[in-house]
């Protein structure tokens, strides 16, 4: 293990772990204008910070004081791993086999983002079971797991699905936020229902996926939203967190859903924003606070990530839940159409 990555001490559990499957070290590059394809405009900033999204939910929450631990594939002596011991974030790597990937965001002014990301190395299967047994030793006596992120080439789409069960059974909530193959394998028709997590963390595309509804109409319409996140409730997912850009977000639990509209901000870049609400919420639970409280945490932190230049990401006192306007929502079926 490199001596970069600095590791809880032994015998002492975090209270979160979380898993990067697929890491990143993270170029954001500023323009003072739109974005010109072909052209060659001159950046305003640029910064590299260590990613991926369970990377991001990990800095959120350390950054709030909570003892947390981020596994994921990355040799010794790799740029991520001096990354991460500079950002003060306990790691604990597995073989890779390779050089983490370099993803590139562009951002606008306006808060556009335009994000190049790489596939990342090969995950061999040896890598995959290095993997999977650091998350499970990692895990033991911790409270939550957020399993974050696109997967490797090479990784089983079945990779989070298959963490659900034994994550649980070792006394760790589970939250999961990815997209494509692996939410499929988490949560499709074909899913074991084990791997219905305490949280799923989609937006409106991603949730689509899954309802086989318009992504777009979802993210438009917060009681469209609701109504798609029951199912998977239904499904047994412990709460659906639907993140909606602007709109702000939607929470789904089996007990009701409600709605949270985000203060007004005047937005620089997206890099972040759905981690940090991600982050938000298990914050919120591990203080205790009931459904509402976990909504309006979460849309405050990423409404705050969202204010922030590049790839930053919002410490305490740059979150303001007490401007979160939250909402009951009535998921009652919408009446049919009158005919004429």
């Amino acid at each position: 293990m490199s001596a970069a990555a600095p590791v809880t001490g032994a015998g002492t559990a975090p209270e979160v772990v979380t898993l990067t499957a697929n890491p990143s070290l993270d170029r954001t590059v500023d323009l003072a204008g739109p974005l010109r394809r072909g052209a060659v405009q001159r950046a305003t900033a640029s910064v590299v910070e260590p990613g991926g999204k369970g990377v991001n939910v990990a800095r959120v929450l350390a950054a709030a004081g909570r003892d947390v631990v981020a596994v994921l594939p990355a040799d010794a002596g790799d740029p991520l791993l001096a990354a991460l011991a500079e950002a003060g974030l306990a790691a604990r790597p597995t073989p890779a086999g390779g050089p983490v990937r370099t993803n590139t965001a562009v951002t606008e002014p306006d808060g556009t983002t335009t994000k190049v990301n790489e596939a990342g190395p090969l995950l061999t299967p040896g890598g995959h079971d290095a993997l999977r047994g650091a998350v499970l030793d990692a895990a033991t006596g911790a409270r939550w797991a957020v399993l974050s992120g696109s997967l490797p080439p090479g990784a089983p789409a079945s990779l989070y699905a298959d963490l659900v069960a034994p994550l649980r059974a070792a006394g760790c909530a589970v939250g999961v936020d990815t997209s494509g193959a692996a939410l499929a394998a988490l949560l499709g028709p074909d899913a074991d229902p084990a791997a219905a997590p305490d949280v799923v963390k989609p937006n409106g595309e991603e949730l689509g996926e899954l309802t086989g509804e318009d992504g777009d109409a979802l993210e438009a319409d917060p009681v469209a939203a609701a109504r798609a996140a029951r199912s998977l409730v239904e499904r047994g997912v412990g709460a659906v967190l639907v993140t909606l850009g602007a709109r702000g977000a939607v929470l789904v639990t089996a007990q009701g859903a409600w709605s949270a509209l985000p203060p007004p901000v005047v937005p620089r870049s997206t890099v972040g924003a759905g981690d940090s609400a991600l982050a938000g919420y298990v914050l919120a639970t591990l203080r205790g606070d009931d459904a509402p409280g976990r909504l309006r945490e979460a849309v405050a932190h990423g409404s705050a990530a969202a204010a922030l230049p590049g790839s930053a990401l919002p410490g305490p006192d740059q979150v303001r839940p007490d401007l979160v306007e939250i909402t009951p929502l009535s998921l009652d079926p919408a009446p049919a159409p009158l005919s004429s």
